[in-house]
């Protein structure tokens, strides 16, 4: 249930729904807006007297959530959210990119990368350091080595580092060294990940799952906000479907569904969601047209012996050329769409 609270409410009065919630059996969650403020009201409890709330001082309305996902709906919080990590915004007027290898494989090989991606208008560098694979027998990681490579890659460019983060044993210890934590198409279901994620202070990046559906996707960070951990960007990253020419559906329509049934800024991995060099650029701009707020790029010195993923990383040449792509008309036209569409 929401609690609306009108113009003219005061804190006394604000005060008194969060603690009328409270004693209903609910968890009290309050978004303050430019013009009023709400009060969902989470979880299990007895209904009626939120309800009742109507014709208390200071309410204008009071409004059931129409979906299970609560604090993640644009109902709780009709404004969108901008996530901010070390100085860059994701949800704002700019898209932002990140990009670097799916892997780290040594200090040469990411520190290339950042300095390359920087030059071509990246913002945040990602690389991974602990790796999921199908096989057990391919390269899983360098783990702690490849953390530091990433902190001192960090500290060489000044741009925000993000890493897939796999284990609760590891969070700890990803946390002392990266700027945001990022949630695989694998673990978007591991609640017990998802849980102890929730307590941190850093920002999340949760990918879909490849058979989630948004619903699903939505719910599981549900669970990251519900925990307390407000700072969460969701990533599209395709799905799986019957077409075999590519590794992944990119579902395009996804993010325009997100971002209307949800305030958490949506960004796209191209990447992952096709497989392929040649379509990377094209999926990038159209991830932007239907409203992404970012991008997340593989890029790597050599993709020919890259030792994950190499058949969908960009060379630095093919990322500049991306980027240079994105800067073409369809960009500010695509947000500035999205603005006139979002403020009507």
């Amino acid at each position: 249930m929401i609690v609306n609270m009108s113009e003219k409410a005061t804190e006394d009065q604000i005060q008194h729904i969060i603690d009328r919630v409270r004693e209903a059996g609910y968890q009290p969650h309050v978004t303050r807006g430019t013009e009023r403020t709400i009060v969902a009201a989470v979880g299990s409890g007895r209904r009626h007297e939120i309800e009742a709330l109507q014709v208390a001082p200071g309410v204008d309305n009071v409004v059931a959530i129409a979906q299970p996902f609560k604090l993640v709906s644009r109902q709780v919080k009709p404004e969108r959210s901008i996530v901010r990590i070390n100085g860059v915004a994701i949800g704002g007027a700019e898209v932002v990119v990140i990009a670097g290898p799916c892997s780290v494989e040594s200090r040469e090989q990411l520190l290339d990368t950042a300095h390359a991606v920087k030059r071509s208008g990246a913002s945040m560098l990602r690389g991974g350091a602990y790796k999921p694979r199908t096989s057990p027998y391919d390269f899983q990681g360098l783990g702690v080595e490849a953390l530091k490579i990433l902190q001192d890659a960090h500290r060489e460019t000044g741009l925000p580092v993000v890493t897939e983060v796999m284990s609760t044993e590891d969070i700890d210890l990803i946390c002392e060294y990266v700027d945001m934590l990022q949630v695989g198409a694998r673990n978007m279901q591991n609640f017990a990940l998802l849980r102890r994620l929730a307590t941190i202070k850093k920002p999340i990046l949760l990918k879909r799952g490849p058979s989630a559906t948004v619903k699903e996707w939505l719910l599981a960070a549900e669970y990251l906000l519900s925990g307390g951990n407000q700072q969460v960007v969701l990533c599209e990253r395709g799905i799986k479907t019957f077409e075999t020419e590519m590794r992944n559906t990119m579902d395009l329509a996804a993010i325009a569904l997100a971002r209307d049934l949800s305030h958490l800024p949506v960004i796209a991995d191209p990447s992952h969601g096709t497989g392929k060099q040649s379509l990377i650029a094209a999926v990038s701009r159209a991830a932007v047209a239907v409203g992404a707020d970012g991008l997340i790029i593989e890029v790597h010195p050599c993709p020919e012996r890259a030792l994950s993923d190499g058949p969908q990383s960009l060379d630095f040449a093919g990322f500049e050329r991306v980027m240079q792509a994105l800067t073409e008309p369809l960009r500010p036209t695509a947000r500035t769409a999205w603005a006139a569409a979002e403020a009507s």
